[in-house]
């Protein structure tokens, strides 16, 4: 018997006037995962990734999104996207929760909805039908990829329209962030000088950062600027503050999340006087994004823009 979720998907293309899909295969970190029919009953982990969906008009295939309101909020647009959609967890999602949800589809990542070992991973979905796309960005976790870039965003945005059988919306998405990465960088003299950068995510003992594999370095790197720990190989990871002081960033970016505002980490580094002759401090250069313009998705594109007037204001 079919599942309730694959009928559904079948109604929803015979309603949409598009062909089924035939066996569509991509390739989801270390696995090649085959697609049937597309997903009728998604679910998504994270902000970031719910806008990548979002992106793509995939909310009629979604039965709701996880891992949200436990860390972070949804902005104005976003709560327009997601119109009346649930959320399913506030944190990780549990297996029970997809199940109820009778979920046939989970677009997570390695620390963004599952973890290595964990109660949630492709392996343990399988076997209640339910297929996992993970995030690009996130293998890193699982096995060895090139350095954080754009492509890994492109990716899973291309990704997605196959599995989802929207290809030519992905293609023009994709198509434009392109053009407009691309009218930005244009903007960057090469011969300008590249400012030092640290990502500073959050805490105080030892700071969570992003490492060469995290999306950050990317956008850093196109705005025009060096990541001062693109040589520490993993994404998202904590290190210590004497090495952050040791290679004396000239800017400070602030992932803007949570209950700690980032005026307060801002604050912090201010007044602590072992950050005193950090050159970034010392001339106040902050700079904040947004959690869902630092992670991988949509908003990448302008957050580059963002960072490349903090990086050379003279060029603006």
């Amino acid at each position: 018997m079919l599942r309730r979720s694959a009928i559904l998907a079948l109604l929803i293309l015979l309603a949409a006037g598009l062909p089924a899909l035939a066996g569509v295969t991509v390739r989801s970190c270390d696995r090649d995962v085959t697609f049937d029919t597309p997903p009728a009953r998604a679910v998504s982990n994270d902000v970031n990734l719910t806008e990548m969906m979002l992106a793509l008009k995939l909310q009629d295939r979604m039965v709701g999104y996880t891992g949200v309101s436990g860390w972070k909020t949804l902005d104005a647009s976003l709560r327009e996207g997601i119109g009346e959609l649930p959320e399913l967890s506030a944190k990780y999602p549990t297996k029970e929760v997809l199940a109820a949800a009778d979920a046939d589809f989970f677009f997570a990542g390695w620390n963004y909805g599952m973890k290595v070992g964990g109660e949630v991973t492709p392996e343990t979905l399988a076997p209640l039908g339910i297929k996992v796309y993970e995030l690009t960005e996130s293998c890193i976790h699982i096995m060895k990829k090139d350095k954080a870039s754009f492509a890994d965003f492109f990716n899973d945005i291309d990704n997605l329209g196959k599995i989802f059988g929207v290809s030519d919306r992905a293609d023009r998405l994709v198509a434009g962030y392109k053009t407009r990465l691309a009218e930005i960088e244009a903007g960057i003299d090469p011969k300008t000088p590249r400012p030092r950068v640290f990502v500073y995510d959050s805490g105080t003992d030892k700071p969570f950062t992003a490492g060469g594999y995290a999306m950050p370095t990317a956008l850093i790197e196109a705005a025009g600027g060096s990541n001062i720990v693109d040589d520490v190989d993993t994404s998202w990871t904590t290190v210590g503050w004497e090495a952050v002081v040791d290679r004396d960033p000239e800017v400070v970016v602030i992932v803007n999340y949570g209950d700690v505002t980032a005026e307060q980490k801002r604050q912090f580094m201010l007044d602590n006087p072992a950050f005193k002759n950090v050159s970034a401090v010392k001339n106040d250069r902050f700079v904040v994004l947004d959690y869902v313009e630092a992670t991988p998705g949509p908003r990448n594109i302008e957050a580059v823009a963002k960072l490349a007037a903090a990086f050379h204001p003279a060029a603006r």
